[in-house]
């Protein structure tokens, strides 16, 4: 355990900041393994004969506990520290997948499902949230560009896994032999990768923070954070609702287009001059999915030279009147509409990538993985939300025998209005009152302590004076009996 203690984890004198973004991407491709969990449905479907709705339930339990895991965890991952985090997270999403293998090889889907579902669902909560919050930390100066780097790889493993699974599935078979082998092999190669993050990860020491702190008052274009707001005081302010409906209401519109990219772009252009094959249609997800891993770190990283609110106003406003050029002229042209999908999109993954910035900004350092962990419960709510509208909408639709970009228009409608909220949402953050604030006391990390753990500091002094004075008395009268 002491490996794992927090004191340990501390970075000597000299230590290299820029060894910790590879330790976070280590973690982040290896669980955006996720996003390329439909590799598996087909196989899944035809080698155990279940249906499609029943193939999506690894993934879909995978991003409820992933939301729920940060929530409840979040304080945790903050108190034990990154490398404590990041073991936890190795052992539980890589579990997941050998469990995952069991279940395949023994024919048994429900196996799957808890293995991959829960157990790996709750190695994506914390191995999301830990490496962030430690970023942060390391780049005061450069928060956006931080977070970007390492929430751009989630985005971007499935890049790594869907050729690599789809590969091994070529090699090994679709039966059920050769999908547990994928599995297994996924599970060892992850251990080993995610291994070296859980080596790598550091925690800034009290001197390095404390002259990073010293340069970013020198400037004064550079935002500083003097105050820290704890988890449990931070669900008590406006800032962190306000916040919740602008991510909530932001993935939401991304996610609605990108759960339905290839059918979506196909019915669009299906009764124009130039319809759109189901061939190209694919090409279409995959530019959205590129572009979704761009924006996390082209325009977190911009953040950091306008400001979060400001990058926030475009992506809300700037939106907003994406969706409501895909309304007005967005079957007109193939090239309009998949440039404006892919700016959404930039947005949809920019919007990951810059709250935890965001939330740096308004609430401190302290305990900003735990806050971020409660915050992502707007994803989980977003991940349900956005697909819901468009897919019912479209449905009743086609029932109605609507066609075209007819199926889209309420949904695009309701988008917008969305946005719009969120965009009002932003508007009305402000500073966080300071009697949220943390008291101005530092641990052993340069981080802040709670007032909790100021009294019982307090406590123990007052615990080693007493002890003191009794053995001073004892000696005293020992000294005494001598003498006499």
């Amino acid at each position: 355990m002491g490996f794992l203690a927090r004191e340990r984890q501390v970075a000597p004198p000299g230590w290299n900041r820029w060894l910790v973004p590879p330790a976070a991407l280590a973690i982040h491709l290896s669980i955006g393994q996720a996003y390329a969990w439909s590799v598996f449905k087909t196989p899944l479907e035809k080698s155990l004969g279940i249906t499609g709705t029943q193939s999506a339930l690894p993934f879909q339990l995978g991003i409820v506990m992933l939301g729920l895991s940060a929530a409840v965890l979040g304080t945790t991952v903050e108190r034990r520290g990154p490398r404590w985090a990041m073991l936890m997270s190795t052992i539980a999403f890589c579990s997941g997948l050998l469990i995952s293998a069991l279940g395949v090889w023994a024919g048994q889907y429900w196996v799957v499902v808890l293995g991959y579902g829960l157990v790996g669902g709750i190695g994506l909560g914390i191995g999301y949230i830990s490496p962030v919050s430690t970023l942060i930390k390391w780049f005061p100066d450069r928060p956006g560009m931080a977070t970007g780097i390492a929430i751009m790889g989630f985005g971007g493993g499935a890049l790594i896994a869907s050729p690599w699974s789809t590969s091994m599935l070529s090699a090994f078979g679709s039966t059920t032999s050769g999908i547990g082998q994928a599995f297994l092999v996924h599970g060892i190669a992850y251990a080993v990768f995610m291994s070296l993050g859980v080596l790598l990860i550091r925690l800034p020491s009290r001197e390095f923070t404390a002259e990073k702190e010293a340069l970013l008052k020198a400037k004064p274009n550079k935002v500083t954070v003097t105050h820290n707001v704890s988890a449990n005081n931070a669900i008590k302010t406006p800032q962190f609702w306000l916040l919740w409906v602008v991510l909530c209401f932001n993935v939401t519109a991304g996610i609605g287009i990108l759960e339905k990219a290839a059918p979506m772009l196909v019915d669009f252009f299906k009764e124009s001059s130039t319809p759109v094959a189901a061939t190209a249609a694919t090409g279409f997800v995959a530019l959205l999915s590129a572009a979704n891993m761009a924006g996390r770190f082209v325009w977190s990283s911009t953040s950091d030279v306008v400001g979060r609110k400001n990058i926030y106003r475009l992506y809300l406003g700037v939106g907003a009147l994406l969706y409501l050029v895909l309304l007005t002229v967005g079957s007109t042209s193939t090239p309009l509409f998949v440039i404006a999908a892919m700016v959404i999109l930039s947005f949809y993954g920019a919007g990951f990538a810059t709250v935890p910035a965001y939330l740096r900004d308004l609430f401190g350092t302290y305990q900003v993985g735990a806050i971020h962990g409660r915050l992502l419960t707007a994803w989980s709510v977003a991940g349900v939300l956005g697909p819901l509208i468009v897919n019912a909408i479209a449905d009743a639709g086609k029932k109605a025998g609507h066609t075209g970009p007819d199926l889209y228009a309420t949904s695009f409608y309701i988008m917008i209005a969305l946005l719009v909220v969120g965009f009002v949402a932003n508007e009305l953050i402000k500073p966080v009152d300071p009697k949220f604030h943390e008291p101005k006391t530092a641990d052993e990390t340069g981080e802040p302590t709670s007032q909790a753990d100021d009294e019982n500091t307090v406590a123990k002094w007052n615990e080693a004076e007493a002890a003191d004075v009794a053995e001073s008395a004892e000696k005293d009268d020992a000294e005494g009996v001598v003498k006499k």
